[in-house]
């Protein structure tokens, strides 16, 4: 890993967001000098972060930046989270950040991978025989946000309001779902990130794991990435039950992300 790469995996985390809250409804998209917003503004609190704008090295810098946030988020009535780079915080600092965060609601949740691939490796396996749609319309969009919301669990409605969005998966980004046995089973997007791929909403029902749907897609859609932008360099950012199926289609760690999450705020 490099300090170029590092940042390179926190500017595609930031601007693929971005790209989403652009994209939605309602999201909005702000820098501030202690964070960057990009919120879709919806009821799935991951599709409404904050970001750090660049390394930090103080406890008031990250506990301004969290409050920040915090008053940002706080009237829209919307959960939301904070991804915090592991590499951008000293590791004093990164065993402090969940008691500095503790009292704008935020509580630790996923840890991620950021990974890089320079382009794929060869399949180390055959891959299972699918049929692969890119969502294109309302339908397409509904699968492959149900296929997401099944895999977080998360109910379907609040799947859809992110990512059943006309136009969301055109132009510098194409969603696209796996068919298996007539069912939607598997996922992935890619979106241009400064002429990187960036790759996202990868997830495969539990009753399709572990026969390859998820490198079926995504190996189609990163095919359709280089065809229509010319492009092979991509970047995701993993969860520990994807690391193994990235690893071997190539992709290598650069850095870790600590998501924290807060709740929306109780009404009544």
């Amino acid at each position: 890993m490099s300090i170029d790469e590092i940042h390179e995996s926190n500017t595609q985390f930031h601007e693929s967001w971005r790209f989403f809250a652009r994209n939605s409804v309602a999201g909005e998209v702000l820098d501030l000098p202690e964070v960057c917003i990009a919120s879709s503004n919806v009821s799935w609190s991951m599709m409404n972060a904050a970001f750090l704008p660049a390394p930090v090295e103080t406890e008031e810098a990250l506990e301004r930046a969290a409050a920040a946030a915090a008053s940002f988020f706080l009237p829209k009535g919307r959960g939301w989270m904070l991804a915090l780079c592991e590499d951008w915080v000293p590791p004093r600092l990164r065993e402090r950040a969940g008691q500095l965060f503790a009292p704008h609601g935020l509580k630790p949740s996923l840890v991620a991978t950021g990974m890089v691939a320079e382009r794929l490796a060869p399949p180390m396996r055959p891959l299972p025989v699918m049929e692969v749609r890119q969502a294109e319309d309302s339908r397409g969009r509904s699968d492959l946000s149900d296929v997401n919301s099944l895999c977080y669990d998360v109910p379907l409605p609040v799947g859809r309001e992110a990512f059943d969005v006309p136009g969301l998966f055109s132009g510098d980004s194409k969603g696209f779902v796996g068919y298996r046995h007539g069912e939607a089973a598997t996922s992935a997007a890619v979106i241009r990130v400064r002429d990187v791929a960036y790759i996202a909403m990868v997830a495969t029902l539990p009753s399709h794991r572990q026969l390859g749907c998820a490198e079926t897609v995504m190996r189609h859609a990163l095919a359709e990435a280089k065809q229509a932008w010319g492009i092979e360099r991509t970047v995701l950012h993993a969860t520990p039950a994807g690391l193994p199926v990235y690893r071997r289609m190539g992709y290598r760690a650069v850095t870790r992300f600590h998501f924290y999450m807060a709740e929306p705020p109780q009404r009544g």
